[in-house]
């Protein structure tokens, strides 16, 4: 039986669905979860980094560039954080145990690495769906995880559901380009 679960969760569309998954699975071995957000330039809806160039041309534009990064950054950092408290109210609800924690880094070292150092039996973390060049030059987190952690692993896909609606508003949006 599971006894601590680490749970990776991001903002995406499937964080929802890992987030039930440990939840029912801690209710049913008796863990405590351990939410995990990592900040992380690759995230969906992560702020781009703005470039600096060698020639400075504009001197206020590079401080101005940096600024607003600076404050997209923070925005992203405290919906993250609001994220995790919002998943560890419902898992405290439920009588679950929770604690979490936001890192900034590569998520599959820190996800292996606080996996191994709290002590956890099991983390449950979601696929993106990365495939071909996109992986290639990405990498995948899942794939890095369960090659690399200390523990089992649970990876959730997104339902049939959530893609088949996707498709219908591909093709939906497609017809209307016309």
């Amino acid at each position: 039986m599971f006894k601590k679960i680490l749970v990776a969760l991001d903002r995406s569309e499937i964080g929802q669905q890992v987030f039930e998954e440990a939840l029912s699975l801690a209710k049913l071995t008796q863990a405590s979860l351990m939410l995990v957000h990592v900040l992380s330039p690759e995230e969906e809806g992560s702020p781009y980094v703005p470039m600096m160039s060698n020639f400075d041309y504009y001197p206020g534009l590079t401080s101005q560039s940096f600024e607003l990064y600076q404050k997209q950054w923070d925005i992203f950092k405290n919906l993250g954080i609001q994220m995790l408290q919002s998943f560890s109210a419902q898992a405290n609800t439920a009588g679950v145990n929770t604690e979490f924690t936001q890192n900034v880094g590569n998520p599959g070292r820190i996800i292996c690495d606080l996996a191994h150092s709290s002590g956890a039996d099991l983390i449950v973390m979601g696929r993106r769906g990365h495939s071909g060049l996109m992986e290639l030059f990405l990498g995948s987190v899942s794939n890095y995880v369960l090659h690399h952690a200390s523990c089992s692993v649970h990876v959730v896909h997104l339902s049939v559901a959530v893609k088949k609606d996707e498709v219908v508003k591909e093709t939906t949006s497609t017809l209307s380009v016309n």
